[in-house]
């Protein structure tokens, strides 16, 4: 089946299929795509994977008459304006937790910053998207050894819960500020993971990331994406 994927800004996305819509992390999207998408009348989930200001945003609120879920990381809850979506229609999850209705299937991860990251299927076709939140092996130069320590066992520990993860897509931090840093996380998670696309992420006002030499897997490549504007998409095959 084919997807079209358009890019919010930073980590936010809409994932299109033949009979569905899901929007991870819109907090502000200024091209008012996923409004004129709903209009199309699929069947909507929108994802939040945790409260920071450039992931959550209370505007999405604005789509509950066509969504049939909210879907947010656990800290959302106690965010300001997160009592304003209705409680029905709403479901926080915590780290590790499994959640179904009769069309997706989603489970949740720990993240190395904060909330969660979501593994969701679509389940009449089997497609599985990995949305990573604020996953990531954040190796900020500058900082001190012991604190570029914590991050590097903080992310290899739960590196291991996605051992053998399977994604047709994954969205995944590669973040510009980070320097030299940039694409480790992504590059270990492409060793542990069975991804088919990987779509580029969370790096706001920087030039498109490239895979450097070395980044694949000795006789691996899989296709890459890393848009940088608003309203960027493209449709691809899984």
């Amino acid at each position: 089946m084919n997807l079209k994927l358009t890019y919010l800004i930073n980590s936010g996305f809409l994932v299109e299929g033949e009979d569905f819509l899901l929007v991870f992390d819109d907090y502000r999207e200024p091209e008012g795509t996923v409004e004129r998408a709903l209009e199309s009348g699929k069947t909507s989930y929108v994802f939040a994977s945790h409260a920071h200001f450039d992931h959550f945003d209370r505007h999405i609120l604005a789509f509950a008459p066509r969504v049939s879920r909210y879907i947010f990381g656990y800290d959302i809850r106690h965010a300001p304006g997160a009592r304003d979506f209705p409680a029905d229609k709403t479901v926080y999850m915590e780290t590790y937790q499994d959640w179904e209705d009769e069309h997706i299937a989603v489970c949740s991860f720990d993240s190395t910053d904060a909330g969660v990251s979501f593994l969701v299927t679509w389940k009449e076709t089997g497609t599985k998207i990995f949305h990573a939140g604020d996953f990531n092996w954040w190796d900020w130069t500058g900082e001190d050894d012991r604190t570029r320590r914590l991050a590097e066992n903080g992310f290899k520990k739960q590196l291991k819960r996605l051992e053998g993860l399977e994604a047709d897509v994954a969205f995944f931090p590669v973040d510009g500020r980070l320097g030299p840093s940039m694409e480790k996380g992504a590059r270990e998670f492409i060793r542990v993971a069975e991804v088919k696309n990987l779509i580029a992420m969370h790096s706001v006002g920087f030039p498109a990331w490239k895979p450097s030499e070395g980044f694949f897997p000795e006789g691996a490549r899989i296709p890459v994406w890393a848009p940088t504007s608003a309203g960027e998409s493209r449709v691809i095959s899984c």
